[in-house]
């Protein structure tokens, strides 16, 4: 109540404090506690965490050399007269939901993906499908695309017009024989990762995935959608009870078996 000092509530039967001294900072740890260290006024002060300097163009230069060195398959980095470059990335496409895309709508053409034409535009009619899994689309981008227009992107060559929102980028890791996930932010440049990562894809690879932040765009979904997911966790829920009683039927079945073979040995 008096040194305002905080602790977990399981903690508290551990912490020794002697508060008799006066000052701005009265709680002082007996000899014998050690759960917190020298008090000061500006402990719980934040330190801003210092953000690299940018590479130079001539940094960039010699990283891009590095990264085509490598290449094999003619997908290269090509550096611009203004500083910025272009290249390829590969995003595999792990899509668990199924995505709302215009009906009735024929392939895009040359000819529509030159004049950009958006075939999504030209019907109100709508419907839902599951991409085929771990699906992989290679785009071409610069070093000054981010991460939301690589999603962008990807939904407008699927001509898949839910919300943007509902999916996130994740660079793909492997180290020490396990894969890692990590989620990207918006403001990211995939291009950058992947030139200081190199062209190797079981180095660093990227994987479009839902959006699962814990705090859903309820919002960004239509009635239809939101009924689909019902019935998704309905099956979901029906399939994992299903799983629960056949493990615990087969435990029950070894466990008789086990009791009537006791039964019959003597003692």
């Amino acid at each position: 109540a008096d040194c305002r000092y905080t602790c977990h509530q399981e903690c508290r039967s551990l912490i020794q404090l002697d508060c008799r001294r006066p000052g701005p900072c009265q709680a002082q740890l007996s000899p014998e506690s050690t759960l917190l260290p020298a008090c000061r006024q500006n402990a719980t002060q934040t330190v801003e965490e210092e953000k690299p300097e940018p590479p130079t163009v001539q940094e960039i230069k010699q990283k891009i050399e590095k990264y085509n060195a490598k290449v094999t398959n003619c997908l290269l980095m090509k550096l611009n007269e203004d500083g910025t470059y272009t290249g390829f990335i590969k995003v595999h496409l792990k899509l668990r939901r199924p995505v709302t895309v215009p009906a009735g709508i024929r392939p895009q053409s040359i000819y529509d993906a030159l004049k950009e034409v958006n075939l999504a535009e030209m019907t109100d009619k709508r419907t839902s499908f599951y991409l085929p899994l771990d699906a992989v689309k290679q785009l071409h981008i610069s070093s000054t695309t981010t991460v939301s227009e690589v999603i962008q992107g990807l939904l407008k060559k699927f001509m898949v017009v839910d919300n943007p929102q509902k999916f996130a980028l994740f660079k793909e890791m492997r180290k020490d024989g396990q894969v890692l996930f990590q989620k990207l932010p918006l403001t990211e440049y995939p291009l950058y990762l992947r030139l200081l990562a190199g062209p190797d894809t079981d180095v660093l690879s990227f994987v479009l995935k839902e959006n699962e932040t814990g705090e859903v765009e309820w919002d960004a979904f239509s009635i239809p959608e939101l009924q689909n997911f019902l019935m998704i966790l309905d099956k979901e829920e029906k399939d994992k009870i299903q799983q629960v009683h056949r493990k615990y039927e087969r435990f029950k079945q070894r466990l008789q078996q086990t009791l009537k073979e006791a039964r019959g040995k003597p003692g």
